[in-house]
């Protein structure tokens, strides 16, 4: 069977939680649950750092501001990950050519990326924390649910990814005006600071 439904859904949850999907792969194919994963990701090392970095994640995640922070550090993270992750299922299966498995996990980690990003944008207009979490907690119930499921059942799971992925982008459509919001309210808590930091580092007269 072509690997093409895994490197579908790897890379939408990618662009979701890529240390996620390293760590959850990696101890698939260690386990022996699957055949799938390229020995690459079964590393000892691999698996510590994608579960320390998991860990970061799950903190950042959770806090009103830090999340889009590290979503924006992530715009590139995320991606480059999704297509790494697709291009190893790739040379591993060997019934899909790896440029081509990257340029699809690639591509679909960055518009789930995208989809996350912004409706954490659309969360943080909210004044209270508890929205963050919870959408935080239900994104990484969402990609540990969908890659064991896509693990065992790839067809599937490719269609509640691409399911997923279309939703969100409608929904990310409707969230534009609160988007805005938090912009505007990002570069106005810039200008507020930039008087205090320019007398701070003014020398005295």
């Amino acid at each position: 069977m072509s690997v093409l439904p895994l490197v579908f859904t790897s890379g939408w949850a990618s662009g979701i939680n890529a240390y996620a999907v390293i760590l959850l792969l990696g101890l698939f194919g260690a386990t022996g649950l699957s055949d799938e994963v390229p020995e690459s990701l079964q590393r000892t090392d691999v698996l510590v750092a994608a579960a320390v970095l998991f860990l970061c994640e799950a903190v950042a995640d959770k806090i009103p501001y830090v999340d889009s922070a590290w979503d924006t550090v992530h715009t590139v993270v995320r991606p480059v990950a999704g297509a790494v992750v697709a291009a190893l299922l790739a040379g591993e299966s060997g019934s899909l050519p790896e440029v081509a498995a990257g340029a699809v996990g690639g591509s679909t980690a960055l518009m789930s990326h995208l989809v996350k990003a912004g409706t954490r944008m659309a969360v943080n207009t909210s004044p209270e924390p508890f929205s963050n979490i919870g959408v935080s907690l239900a994104e990484d119930l969402g990609v540990a649910g969908i890659i064991t499921f896509a693990v065992f059942n790839p067809v599937a799971a490719a269609v509640v990814a691409a399911v997923l992925l279309l939703l969100g982008l409608v929904i990310l459509v409707f969230l534009t005006s609160r988007i805005r919001r938090f912009l505007r309210r990002r570069a106005q808590r810039r200008e507020e600071r930039r008087p205090a930091e320019e007398g701070w580092h003014r020398p005295p007269g």
